[in-house]
């Protein structure tokens, strides 16, 4: 007997992982229907949701039975359910939202990609060039503008996410600069700003992000006169002489290319600078199980990584730079200080 449950139990386990993409497509729905934002504070009956989002009821009960099977929202009785804190951080009228997050994990063009991952294995490289004609990056912006802007909020959304736990661990009181390297439209600096009176900024990113930067950050904004907004490309060059400079979830490309950006930073800064890397590890920690998703999802897309413990400290030793501490983020982020 036992061996026929833990059979049962085996095939069970895989036919759930094989359809996966089935509980990644509900949880788009999910958001795309606005589902979140239409249950209330109390439970709701499957046909008051149906006729709030314009779906079809029986279709949509099971669509929400299978959700709440996964802990989105909850079963309350029969027909009506309710939110859990998963089904909450999926509003998109909250600040802690993580509604653009999904999207941006489950944009269609995603699908295609992932027949192919045996294929970017077996080269170790990304498939999205033979797939879509062009480098990720360049066809994202160019033919998906409004991917482009899912992305953007994606990495705004993560990133507030993580911003104030930063603030809270980063010693910057001895510091008049801050270099955020590839920071997006600027969250986590706007953060560092407010909590650091005398601190000045530089946000560094692609000419398209620095465009859309925090308002806070751009001219006329309220911390406009503490922040230089730099276009360019940290692969190339980091116009920028800080004091400390920050790389949250920048390094997840190439070793070699991990290592021309650090080094980009070091030919840039002044003697005693810090450098602050922010990363999901692979194999450290309780985000190790997200991170390893986030690594094939990278390798399928761009050819990037996320590095494993050992990677990374090779990575900032090739760079010059020696690490003087190690702390925990969160559930899912390591910081590393190097100089």
């Amino acid at each position: 007997m036992g061996d026929d449950v833990a059979a049962d139990s085996a095939v069970a386990g895989l036919m759930e992982l094989a359809l996966g993409a089935a509980r990644a497509a509900a949880v788009r729905a999910a958001v795309t229907l606005l589902l979140p934002d239409a249950l209330g504070e109390t439970p709701m009956k499957v046909a008051d949701l149906a006729a709030a989002v314009g779906a079809d009821p029986e279709a949509l009960g099971r669509l929400l039975r299978s959700l709440a099977a996964h802990g989105v929202f909850t079963e309350r009785g029969t027909g009506r359910y309710a939110h859990t804190p998963l089904s909450l951080a999926l509003r998109t009228d909250t600040d802690d939202s993580l509604a653009d997050a999904v999207l941006w994990c489950t944009e269609p063009w995603n699908w295609a990609l992932w027949g192919d991952l045996g294929e970017a294995v077996r080269t170790g490289d990304e498939v999205f060039t033979a797939a879509y004609g062009s480098r990720f990056y360049q066809h994202l912006h160019r033919q998906w503008p409004e991917s482009a802007r899912v992305f953007d909020r994606a990495m705004t959304q993560q990133s507030r996410a993580a911003a104030v736990a930063l603030a809270d661990l980063l010693p910057l009181a001895d510091a008049g600069s801050l270099a955020d390297i590839g920071g997006g439209q600027g969250i986590v600096l706007v953060t560092l700003l407010r909590r650091h009176a005398g601190l000045r900024g530089y946000l560094l990113d692609l000419p398209s992000v620095i465009a859309n930067a925090d308002a806070r950050l751009r001219p006329g904004g309220e911390l406009s006169e503490r922040v230089e907004l730099v276009a360019g490309d940290c692969l190339v060059e980091i116009p920028a002489r800080a004091e400390v400079y920050l790389f949250k979830n920048v390094l997840g490309v190439d070793e070699d290319s991990s290592v021309r950006i650090l080094r980009n930073a070091v030919a840039a800064a002044p003697p005693g600078a810090r450098m602050v890397i922010v990363e999901n590890l692979a194999d450290e920690g309780a985000g190790s199980r997200l991170a390893t998703l986030m690594d094939l999802r990278m390798l399928v897309v761009t050819g990037g990584r996320k590095h494993t413990w050992a990677g990374l400290l090779g990575v900032i030793q090739r760079a010059g730079l020696t690490v003087r501490e190690v702390r925990p983020v969160d559930a899912t982020l390591h910081m590393i200080v190097a100089s």
